[in-house]
């Protein structure tokens, strides 16, 4: 393609949807207080039920849209899953009753696929040396994304706890009008593949794509380490407050910091890492790094060390596209989208599982009364998920001799 404008669309889309879901953190609490007039505790049980329903809807929508993808191309489908955010935003905005609040997380749920669909977008007009750098900056987007989105979204909500949605409304149908004009087809009308509703469900989805050559063990790596990593927004605040007493703006500043180093590192390290080493070795030095990080992290006494371990896992947070690419390599052209599906419901379901996980773990750990204190078991269960991933993957090379590599 001579042009970059639809690989910036592609960045903006990514971008636009990291800060979309940031950007309404901030205000969650105060909306929801609005709208059913409960205090603060009572409030975060319906927080938990928003953030739970979006995740469902992604897990069980994301091959249904990744599907649809590989049957009338990326372009249709991306640019309706934009104008239905943008529109789910401004259902938000206006809401005056908690169902309605609900309504819109659900559908928000649904068109958070776009970033399977913009994957497989990438994935189409990438050669097989640039994909890791091409998902490198997907990933990145998000990242940045998730750092800028509350930053934003706490400015916005001092106008008023509405501003954050009609925002995200603009940016998100701006930027679909911006694709319908710049955004070619990437899908040749040769290379597309039936619709099979039977084959849209996650669960016949997982097993489609399992099957591919050599792909199965590397989706459960994706799927405990996405479980692992996602310690982050699952425990960090309550962590950094238990064990450093952080106050919330220093705290929102480390994420912030992680946020940046993962996107800088996905967007600038992952293609010339992958390039010299190979993607293989990219995953796995990433994940030893991972394991050493959480362990130093769940004993750790020293705050600033604490801040140079963010910084750390932000940075080793390339295993993904490279991990992504890899399996990328095993799906043909008409099954990206399907691929790519997959990949966002596993991920889904790891925004589900993690948690629950490392939440009941701190609780346990962090207890007044527990016969060992120690906030940061969370991060030595994600030590074992990814040393787990490590396991595997060896396995996988010594089984396959790394052909997908």
């Amino acid at each position: 393609m001579t042009s970059r404008l639809p690989l910036v669309f592609i960045t903006l889309t990514i971008l636009i949807d990291g800060i979309g879901i940031g950007l309404i953190f901030p205000v969650m609490p105060d909306l929801i207080r609005e709208l059913t007039g409960r205090d603060l505790s009572e409030a975060a049980i319906w927080g938990g039920v928003l953030a739970t329903s979006y995740a469902v809807m992604q897990f069980f929508f994301g091959p249904v849209v990744g599907s649809l993808s590989d049957r009338f191309g990326r372009k249709p489908v991306l640019i309706s899953a934009l104008a239905i955010l943008a529109l789910d935003y401004l259902i938000m905005a206006m809401a005056h009753t908690i169902w309605l609040l609900l309504l819109g997380r659900l559908l928000a749920g649904i068109t958070a696929a776009t970033q399977s669909t913009a994957s497989a977008f990438m994935a189409d007009i990438s050669s097989p040396g640039a994909r890791e750098k091409n998902f490198g900056l997907v990933h990145a987007a998000m990242g940045i994304g998730f750092a800028l989105g509350p930053l934003i979204g706490g400015l916005l909500a001092g106008i008023d706890t509405r501003a954050p949605f009609y925002a995200a409304a603009i940016l998100a149908g701006g930027n679909a009008v911006f694709g319908l004009i710049v955004m070619p087809e990437s899908l040749a009308a040769d290379k597309r593949r039936a619709f099979a509703l039977e084959r849209a469900n996650p669960f016949a989805a997982f097993r489609a794509i399992g099957a591919l050559g050599g792909v199965f063990p590397l989706l459960v790596v994706f799927g405990l380490y996405q479980v692992a990593y996602f310690v982050y927004p699952a425990i960090w605040a309550f962590f950094a407050q238990a064990q450093f007493s952080l106050d919330t703006p220093t705290i929102g500043l480390t994420l912030f910091v992680f946020g940046v180093s993962m996107g800088i590192s996905q967007a600038f390290l992952v293609g010339p890492l992958t390039k010299r080493f190979g993607a293989y070795a990219i995953v796995l030095a990433a994940i030893v790094i991972d394991v050493a990080a959480f362990v130093c992290i769940g004993f750790a006494t020293s705050v600033a060390f604490v801040w140079l371990l963010t910084v750390v896992t932000g940075v080793s947070s390339i295993a993904m596209p490279a991990l992504q690419a890899i399996m990328s390599r095993a799906a043909p052209d008409n099954r990206q989208g399907e691929l790519q599906g997959v990949l966002g419901s596993i991920a889904a379901l790891a925004t589900i599982i993690s948690p629950l996980l490392m939440t009941e773990t701190f609780a346990i750990f962090a207890h007044p009364d527990a016969r060992i204190h120690l906030p940061g078991a969370p991060f030595l269960i994600a030590a074992l998920l990814t040393a787990a991933c490590f396991v595997i993957l060896v396995r996988w090379r010594r089984r396959t001799g790394g052909n997908l590599r």
